[in-house]
């Protein structure tokens, strides 16, 4: 019989088909798969209102079978099958979707029907692993069968065959090897199997295959038989599209710890059901901590994406926003716009439904965690708080509605964590500023001179121990109606008019003396002013401006920084301390070399307490000595 032409600009089509549309060649065998789940949909569907049509839907299967000396792979199925005309319809015409036009005729709302193939092209990916592509088929009510032959862009035959009942076979004569590819691994039972636990293992019907497996023989301790098997592949039944009341915290565990290669139990399970004008399951977790790679550049965002029980995409970083992209999980959804190889998504209404629902879920979710079980919450914040924070400082705040309630600081009350309204709610009545200090570590905070005043007063405050911390509170500004201020502040706000008119008069008093003292530090600090934050100790380092000492030395830190972004330090002296009646004894005696070396004696030891380095560590021990002697 002659061969015909494919209906379509066939060569160029079909090539763009095999070579191009699809960039990963697994996927040939989900394609097929997807295709026989149709079909047998589409039997099931039409007996429901064809009374000739008799099969128990527990007979409906997916049957592989290799056979490697003839490098064959044949997917079967017992569906609708294809006449004459719908073989030569449905894989003549490339794109043209039998499934598609099934689903157009039977818009009645009748039955449990959901096909998959509605494209009409996952069929020629098996051109992509097979050099000879035959199709028998036999159309339920009918008694012929035909076989359809092709060898890819040359064409194909369509001739009378034989099948015993209605369904279809494929069959794929597998290419040989060659330099660049090993195409023998599809006639390989572990690879076929694979792919289709990674691809199909939620088709709704049985897969089976024979399966070549090893035991003892019997009354033997040493020797083994082969026996062959049929095997079920797929698990058929996604957990997350059963009911929460039905499944066990055991299973969750298990299926959390197979599918993401994590052994520790999550923190926390989110099983989600949405219906409406779109349609999806979910099934995320949240970690219990961060993988080892997670902070680092190599780390990939994302859901497992899944239509209708086949596997879209590995990691559809589009379903998780970055404040949350530690979740793992899984999506199902019928609603979905997939593109012609349906490897990837078009970037559709649907997506951003979804995509936005999981966001306010996972929110919630954390919420309900941090109210109901804090000591689980606070293990994910030592995790994954560091996130949160970025992705508010990060987005200049756009976020902040989202995640601010979910921030967490440690409190030098008691080094415990507690939530911004923690905080805010414990506060006395007169407290009008949320008060904090930067560091890397609460012990050394805790130490801190510029702290006196805050503790004093009976007001707590919050240690800010990460480095985008600071950064954090300038794009926050605010929480509850009360400012974020910063122990260095330059205005705690917390003297009376008495005490700033006091400050301020022994100021003038003292001013020619500060103003030189401010000279011999040589443009270190850009100005020398009584504290009145300080009670014991004699000296400290404050700032004005926006940046904070802190935030210098976190800028510094960073691969290429040039170290031309400073601070404006203002060195602050204790007008009550032993100290400050020294200085002012050297300037009324007119000794100003000794009152110059005092001078750097305090400011080296203010960058001491700062945690700060020491410029000239050698001239610092010589003025010590030299007081000593």
């Amino acid at each position: 019989m002659a061969k015909k032409q494919f209906k379509t600009e066939s060569k160029r089509m079909l090539d763009l088909m095999i070579n191009s549309v699809y960039t990963n060649r697994d996927i040939f065998l989900r394609e097929l798969i997807s295709n026989a789940s149709d079909a047998i949909d589409k039997l099931h569907f039409k007996s429901l209102t064809d009374d000739s049509i008799s099969i128990d839907r527990n007979d409906f299967k997916i049957k592989l079978t290799i056979d490697k000396e003839k490098r064959t792979l044949i997917v079967s199925d017992n569906g609708i099958g294809m006449t004459k005309e719908e073989l030569d319809d449905n894989l003549g015409i490339i794109a043209k979707s039998g499934s598609g036009e099934f689903a157009k005729l039977n818009e009645t709302g009748k039955g449990d029907i959901s096909i998959i193939g509605q494209f009409g092209v996952g069929f020629y990916s098996a051109f992509m692993v097979a050099k000879k592509v035959e199709v028998i088929s036999r159309a339920a009510g009918c008694d012929e069968a035909y076989r359809w032959v092709s060898e890819g862009v040359d064409g194909y035959t369509i001739t009378p065959s034989k099948r015993d009942r209605f369904g279809t076979d494929i069959t794929l004569t597998i290419k040989d090897n060659d330099e660049k590819n090993n195409y023998d691994e599809y006639s390989e039972e572990y690879k076929i199997s694979s792919l289709v636990k990674k691809y199909s293992d939620y088709i709704r019907y049985p897969i089976t295959m024979d399966r070549v497996k090893s035991r003892l023989k019997e009354g033997s301790e040493d020797e083994y038989e082969q026996y062959t098997e049929n095997e079920t592949l797929n698990s058929m039944i996604p957990l997350w599209k059963r009911e929460k009341s039905e499944i066990k915290s055991e299973e969750y565990e298990s299926f959390y710890s197979e599918k993401f290669f994590d052994y520790e139990k999550p923190l926390k399970v989110i099983h989600q059901k949405a219906e409406g004008t779109t349609s999806y399951h979910a099934l995320m977790f949240i970690p219990s901590k961060a993988e080892y790679n997670y902070y680092s550049k190599n780390y990939e965002k994302g859901l497992e994406l899944y239509s209708r029980g086949v596997k879209i995409m590995d990691k559809c970083a589009d379903l998780l926003p970055d404040c949350f992209n530690f979740v793992k999980g899984v999506v199902d959804s019928e609603d979905l716009s997939l593109n012609i190889s349906r490897e990837l998504l078009q970037q559709d209404r649907q997506l951003k439904i979804i995509a936005n629902a999981i966001e306010k879920r996972i929110k919630k979710e954390l919420a309900e965690m941090l109210e109901k079980d804090r000591e689980n919450y606070e293990k994910f914040w030592k995790s994954f708080g560091l996130q949160i924070k970025y992705s508010i400082y990060s987005v200049f705040g756009a976020n902040r509605e989202l995640l601010e309630e979910l921030l967490m600081f440690v409190r030098a009350s008691d080094g415990k964590l507690c939530t911004l309204k923690e905080y805010v709610d414990a506060c006395p009545e007169e407290q009008k500023l949320i008060y904090y200090a930067a560091g890397d570590s609460a012990e050394r905070l805790k130490l801190l001179p510029k702290t006196e005043l805050v503790r004093d007063k009976g007001y707590d405050i919050l240690f800010l121990l990460d480095e985008v911390d600071e950064f954090l509170m300038n794009i926050l500004q605010r929480y509850s109606e009360k400012e974020f201020r910063s122990i260095s502040s330059g205005d705690l706000g917390l003297e009376t008019d008495k005490e700033k008119n006091e400050k301020e008069e022994k100021e003038k008093s003292f001013k020619e003396m500060l103003e030189f003292i401010e000279k011999s530090l040589e443009g270190k600090v850009s100005k020398v002013t009584l504290s009145s934050r300080l009670k014991s100790h004699p000296v400290c380092l404050s700032s004005e401006g926006m940046l904070s000492i802190e935030m210098e030395k976190t800028l510094a830190s960073m691969p290429g920084a040039k170290n031309d972004l400073k601070a404006e330090r203002v060195l602050e002296i204790n007008g009550s301390h032993n100290i400050f009646e020294k200085l002012a004894g050297l300037w009324e005696a007119g000794d100003k070399d000794r009152l110059a070396m005092y001078s750097q004696l305090l400011y080296n030891q203010a960058l001491l307490i700062e945690g700060l380095s020491i410029e000239d560590p050698i001239k610092f021990s010589n003025d010590i000595c030299e007081l000593m002697v």
